[in-house]
């Protein structure tokens, strides 16, 4: 089977990733397990065939220099994949993500409504995290895309490589790919600041250089999305303080409780007819209170806030995953497994006579 054939049988299965290997039939995401697409293991050569296919020569010649790439693939008639490509044992493999070519609304996706709230502020900050494969830019998507309905704005996405392409509408949009259009984040936003942005995507907060800029930007005027690897709220808050040396802590915490807007944590739980997955977010929004907790450092303190700001439109994993729960989506198994605090969710359940 050739790359088409292959990314085509996934996306029949609602497959999400195409994971390619040497040695292994082709495997697709589907429902959050790997199921084989292809009828026998992969070959060396059949993989070299698929690179020869799917990479230009500059990024064949990238991928021998550097042994792992990220690639945005466009297959005619079938769809866009995020491509990572990477060396193990000796061999090239890869893992393709779908990028669903219609950019889904807030609505749609059944995202809570804080989500357009934080997307209408003038300043700040605004992070979406979560593991791999959570939804993050399919949720970051979304809101850049309700900006772009609803404002006059100039907006500016700096991604590795570019996933959802927006089609201005009432704003200006532009993207910058890594690798293509420029260097690497910390050089992009440098002089994206010049080029007189509203709102600024940043694909991922990877290093010290990127966030420092991405808190300079923020506090110069602009509204600034990007993404983390954190799991919950609380972590994020902890990892943006600890990529800054010691000694200047005390200045990050009273940036971050100036120009932290919100945090939005998701993870993507199996529902319980075993027919797809629904998302699942903790949300902290910046209030009196956890503006006061972010400059004093009681990061701890943040957790209380979040259960308790409801109004506000926060809410813990905790809260969520009851909900999703009583509602029967998913299964008590499934709440407890992506819980942060199980113990606490299960004696909450026990409480409200869930179970």
């Amino acid at each position: 089977m050739d790359i088409k054939q292959l990314l085509t049988a996934m996306l029949e299965r609602k497959g999400s990733d195409l994971h390619i290997r040497v040695g292994s039939p082709a495997r697709a995401r589907i429902r959050g397990g790997l199921q084989a697409v292809s009828d026998g293991p992969m070959t060396d050569q059949d993989v070299i065939a698929i690179l020869k296919t799917i990479l230009s020569p500059a990024e064949l010649k990238r991928l021998v220099e550097h042994a792992d790439i990220d690639v945005l693939y466009v297959c005619p008639d079938v769809g866009r994949f995020r491509t990572n490509v990477f060396r193990t044992l000796g061999q090239y493999g890869l893992v393709m993500r779908h990028i669903p070519t219609n950019i889904p609304s807030i609505e749609k996706l059944g995202l809570p409504p804080v989500l357009k709230q934080l997307a209408g502020v003038e300043r700040g900050i605004v992070v979406v995290t979560g593991t791999t494969g959570s939804g993050k830019s399919t949720t970051l998507a979304a809101m850049i895309d309700y900006i772009n309905e609803n404002e006059e704005c100039n907006i500016i996405t700096v991604e590795d490589p570019v996933e959802f392409v927006h089609t201005s509408k009432k704003s200006l949009i532009s993207h910058r790919s890594l690798g293509t259009d420029v260097p690497s984040f910390k050089h992009a936003l440098k002089y994206v600041l010049r080029q007189d942005p509203d709102v600024i995507l940043i694909g991922e907060m990877r290093d010290f250089e990127t966030i420092a800029a991405a808190v300079e930007a923020a506090e110069t005027g602009h509204l600034v999305f990007s993404t983390l690897h954190t799991t919950n709220c609380s972590q994020t808050v902890e990892r943006i303080l600890n990529t800054y040396p010691g000694e200047l802590h005390d200045q990050v915490r009273l940036q971050l409780s100036l120009n932290l807007q919100g945090v939005v944590s998701q993870r993507l739980i199996p529902t319980k007819d075993g027919k797809g997955r629904v998302a699942a977010l903790e949300i902290m929004v910046s209030t009196p209170s956890v503006k006061k907790h972010l400059l004093e450092g009681s990061i701890g303190a943040l957790y209380k806030d979040i259960e308790d700001g409801g109004t506000e439109g926060m809410q813990s994993f905790n809260q969520v995953l009851g909900r999703l729960f009583a509602d029967g989506k998913i299964s008590i198994e499934e709440a407890l497994n992506a819980a942060s605090r199980p113990d606490e969710l299960k004696l909450r359940m026990k409480m409200e006579g869930l179970i």
